[in-house]
């Protein structure tokens, strides 16, 4: 079976034919790459008897354990946990396979050796954001940069993009896959990137300098950031009538978000903005973009790409495979990494829609889209807001509702302990900055009716900042994410329920008049140790 189909035909392939080759794609990488050299896979599979040959067709993932965050942490029986992911070749192994032999002897030694060497061999690190455990390193071989310059190509592609554009890539430069994605992407793709490396290097005058001299087509990064710079540009009288797109990831974005900036750019004298969303993480190694649409239009899904990526959706607590269409957690493989590899991750993210599979009604791509809203687990959390029962918060609901409330511009949303007692009942504190000119008591008011309405639950406190202050308080230009959900009640303290949301009696909050911000507490996270680059490659 012929499963480069899959990347010649990448986007015009029926569903039956997506999934018969990618179950034969997924049980040669198996065959060929992962349990000969994953220290961490070979020894599951030998734990579950199981092989390569196991996998005759996509139902049979599920018989292969899935791989938590957790996974990949180092314990004191393990470690160096974190490089047993590592696809590490043996070299005396990858001597006297065929395919190896028959290469050396067609095309010579010397020249097998440096393909060897590109295969395997890291070259760049990526980590994880640290927020929710230790960081965790992602290491990228050559051939896994080719695999990012691809994606990333096609996320322009997605996106609208053409090669006469000019874009300002505004992620922060660090090892984060968005800005790595962003310049392999433009590089393949054949179009100008001005990068700035964002608010930590440039910071946000920095930016405008960049939007006022090249004039973009395009502008890229993080959502909070991006607002904040076009606030800020906006304040200044800044003109930039080329801007035509806006791109986003590392971050959801409501429509309430994509109202917000295509207003911004407004004000900067920019029409027919399109304002698309892209989805990604760490552990994946690429991204996945929306196809422009119209701000009063649904999105058709993320578009992924099924010579690189397989995901399922399971139910939550089981672990099951829902059915096509159906919500439920999210869950990656992929079909063709080098460096690190996982396989059946257990992202923690939360899809309303699904996989779905058919051309797409808007590009007319034929490619699986991630369908609906994505939220995190982690953001639901238990509050005890009074002394007889506890109610679990969905505060990827209130995200969404901050973010698509007019007369809102930055937010963030703070727990703490009252007094910063830890046997204390929690607080929630909302901290807005206003969009336009409604008075701060009828804000407070129509802030407090809609967290109700949402959560059923009252902010203890609503605190009215500047720009200025909202930015200092949600670390625009010094963190890797803006902080917009920050949870100061200590760690043993903190609920972790699992019963339905339960209505909690609160008292209307009092609305605080503008102020200073108040000091955060800072949460600090180690580096990774650093892994040596492998040995025995051949």
């Amino acid at each position: 079976m012929n499963t480069k189909i899959l990347t010649t035909h990448w986007q015009s392939l029926p569903e039956s034919a997506i999934r018969q080759l990618q179950a034969e794609k997924l049980r040669r990488y198996l065959r060929d790459v992962v349990l000969p050299f994953s220290p961490y896979y070979r020894e599951v599979f030998h734990e579950h008897r199981l092989g390569a040959d196991s996998i005759r067709s996509l139902d049979d993932l599920r018989r292969i354990p899935f791989t938590t965050k957790t996974d990949l942490l180092n314990t004191p029986e393990h470690p160096q946990r974190a490089k047993e992911f590592i696809i590490t070749p043996d070299q005396r192994v990858l001597a006297h396979k065929p395919n190896i032999v028959l290469r050396a002897l067609v095309r010579g030694r010397s020249r097998v050796q440096r393909e060897l060497e590109a295969e395997f061999r890291p070259l760049l690190l990526t980590t994880t954001t640290g927020r929710s455990a230790d960081p965790v390193p992602f290491l990228f071989t050559r051939h896994d940069l080719d695999n990012l310059a691809v994606t990333g190509r096609r996320v322009f592609e997605v996106c609208g993009a053409r090669s006469d554009m000019r874009l300002l890539n505004m992620f922060p430069y660090a090892p984060h896959l968005a800005f790595w994605q962003t310049h392999y992407g433009g590089e393949a793709f054949g179009v100008f990137v001005a990068s700035t490396g964002g608010g930590k290097v440039l910071g946000t005058e920095g930016q405008i300098r960049f939007i006022r001299k090249i004039q973009p087509d395009v502008l890229i990064g993080m959502p909070t950031f991006v607002y904040h710079v076009l606030h800020q540009a906006a304040e200044e009288n800044v003109r930039c009538e080329s801007l035509k797109r806006i791109v986003l990831g590392g971050e959801k974005v409501p429509d309430g978000m994509r109202r917000k900036l295509i207003s911004l750019a407004t004000e900067l004298g920019a029409r027919e903005i399109d304002v698309v969303a892209t989805y990604g993480f760490t552990e994946s190694k690429m991204a996945f973009a929306e196809c422009p649409r119209g701000i009063a239009e649904p999105s058709c899904g993320y578009h992924l790409y099924p010579d690189f990526a397989l995901f399922e959706v399971v139910d939550l607590k089981t672990g099951v495979p829902v059915l096509p269409g159906e919500p439920g957690e999210l869950v990656f493989t992929p079909l063709d990494a080098r460096g690190t590899v996982v396989l059946r991750y257990r992202t923690g993210d939360l899809i309303e829609g699904g996989v779905v599979y058919g051309p797409c009604p808007n590009c007319g791509r034929n490619v699986p889209r991630l369908v609906g809203n994505i939220s995190r687990c982690a953001e639901i959390r238990e509050m005890r807001m009074d002394k007889i029962k506890g109610t679990l918060v969905d505060f990827n609901e209130l995200e969404h509702m901050l973010d698509d409330y007019a007369h809102i511009g930055a937010w963030q949303i703070e727990l703490r302990k009252r007094n910063d007692d830890p046997l204390e009942l929690d607080e929630l504190i909302v901290h807005v900055s206003k969009h336009n000119g409604v008075p701060e008591a009828q804000l407070a008011r129509e802030l407090n009716e809609r967290f109700v309405a949402r959560a059923e639950i009252h902010p203890n406190r609503i605190v009215f900042h500047t720009s200025d202050e909202m930015r200092a308080l949600q670390g625009v230009g010094s963190e890797l994410k803006e902080r917009k959900l920050v949870d100061h009640r200590p760690a043993t303290a903190r609920g972790a329920g699992v019963s339905p949301a339960i209505s909690a009696a609160g008292v209307p909050p009092t609305a605080t008049p503008t102020g200073t911000v108040a000091a955060q507490m800072a949460a600090g996270t180690a580096a990774p140790q650093p892994l040596r680059i492998l040995e025995n490659a051949a």
